[in-house]
């Protein structure tokens, strides 16, 4: 087993995680709210970065960039004119958070609106309205961020493989996901819509282009532990039936995705490599499948400090 891979069962922080992604939503819609749209909805997403989850920086104010830092646990608001607060991490309400964090963006200079009400869970509660006091077990939070740097370390060099269009690694707040997408550069049907407290029009626009998509996430999702996963849409004819790496992925035909629990890695004797062998094998799946152009989209993985060969 590799130390460095954190045991993160999701049943032991289910109600802390379920905090954290609420949390995480109400950042990102700030970061939606101030921000031109972006392709696939890409202006709204988090990134990875040395304390945990960043906006980057968002065009608000002096500039303002919003971080959940989950070691030190509190949301850190900086300005780019010196302005800077914080918000300290720990049990509270969703509402709590809600108000403590408008007035934070406020104090920094930025404009406190955004939409009050989550995305993409069933039965929301706004923000403001949300008044259950919820856990925060913070050495959770911090084994799950470790999780998120590892995984986010093997999905940026994934992403070196690929001379086509592709996203950013970068974390849905909506579904709570770290994701990679690729795309072959075709259009793809109207996508039918109906995900949970999402618009059909947001839904259809994000998927307006083949994709072969591959994510992690702690739990869930669909599943009662973390996992990685990867899809394609449209999903090509006997997709599910694809053989694909390491032993112990698997389709989970309910979810209509490969699934990859990350315990499997986390017990290899090599985690990255494991890891590694499930994107590049469910994507060969998908884009051998739908026909893509690979010869015209794929290239050799990244090296540090070596050009891309171009023959």
């Amino acid at each position: 087993m590799n130390a460095n891979w954190p045991d993160i069962p999701f049943e032991n922080w289910r109600e802390t995680c379920s905090a954290l992604h609420m949390y995480s939503q109400v950042v990102g819609k700030y970061r939606l709210a101030r921000t031109p749209w972006l392709n696939h909805s890409w202006h709204a997403t988090l990134y990875v970065n040395a304390r945990g989850l960043t906006t980057s920086l968002v065009p608000d104010g002096a500039g303002i960039e919003i971080t959940l830092d989950l070691r030190k646990h509190a949301v850190i608001g900086e300005a780019a004119d010196g302005r800077a607060t914080e918000l300290p991490l720990g049990p509270m309400s969703v509402a709590d958070f809600y108000a403590y964090f408008l007035e934070l963006v406020r104090r920094i200079g930025g404009t406190p609106e955004l939409h009050d009400r989550p995305s993409e869970v069933p039965a929301p509660i706004s923000f403001r309205d949300d008044r259950q006091t919820r856990p925060y077990d913070a050495a959770a939070v911090t084994r799950f961020f470790e999780a998120l740097v590892l995984a986010n370390n093997v999905f940026t060099r994934f992403r070196t493989g690929f001379i086509g269009k592709a996203s950013p690694v970068h974390l849905f707040w909506g579904s709570f996901d770290l994701a990679v997408t690729r795309f072959s550069g075709r259009p793809a049907p109207l996508h039918p819509g109906g995900i949970p407290s999402l618009p059909d029009e947001v839904t259809r626009e994000a998927y307006s282009h083949e994709v072969s998509s591959a994510g992690f996430w702690p739990g869930g999702g669909g599943t009662d532990f973390a996992a990685f996963y990867s899809y394609a849409y449209p999903a090509p004819a006997d997709l599910a039936d694809a053989k694909v790496m390491p032993d112990g992925a698997y389709f989970d035909r309910k979810l209509g995705e490969f699934l990859l629990p990350y315990d499997v890695v986390r017990q290899s004797a090599d985690p990255e490599v494991a890891l590694m062998a499930f994107l590049e094998s469910t994507y060969l799946a998908a884009a051998d499948l739908g026909h893509w152009d690979r010869r015209a989209l794929d290239c050799p993985t990244g090296v540090a400090r070596r050009p891309r060969p171009l023959s």
